[in-house]
């Protein structure tokens, strides 16, 4: 299954540094089927707002984006300095999901 290649990829990369910042307003990158979030699926990526943009509006709202790798869990890195790593899908990152995409 593809999805379990990307996670198996994206694994790797667990410690990888963060490299601040991907291009603002760029959405060609993350072309998909926007899914409801009691549909999420293993792959699908996940997208959040941060307490500095959730008062906007459309794309400058988006503020963080994840891969979710199943089982309430996901991949992703959030600050220079930081590394990849899984997080738990917990309340904090629920409260601040603002939408899913299925790009596999």
């Amino acid at each position: 299954m593809l999805a379990n290649q990307i996670i198996s990829t994206g694994l790797q990369c667990l410690g990888t540094p963060y490299v601040f910042n991907a291009p603002s307003f760029q959405t060609d990158s993350f072309v998909g089927v926007p899914i409801s979030f009691d549909q999420i699926k293993k792959g699908d990526l996940l997208f959040f707002t941060t307490r500095e943009r959730k008062n906007r509006q459309g794309l400058s709202r988006m503020g963080h984006v994840a891969i979710y790798i199943g089982q309430d869990q996901m991949f992703h890195t959030y600050r220079q300095g930081k590394k990849v790593l899984i997080s738990e899908l917990n309340s904090y990152w629920k409260k601040s999901f603002i939408g899913a995409k299925r790009v596999l």
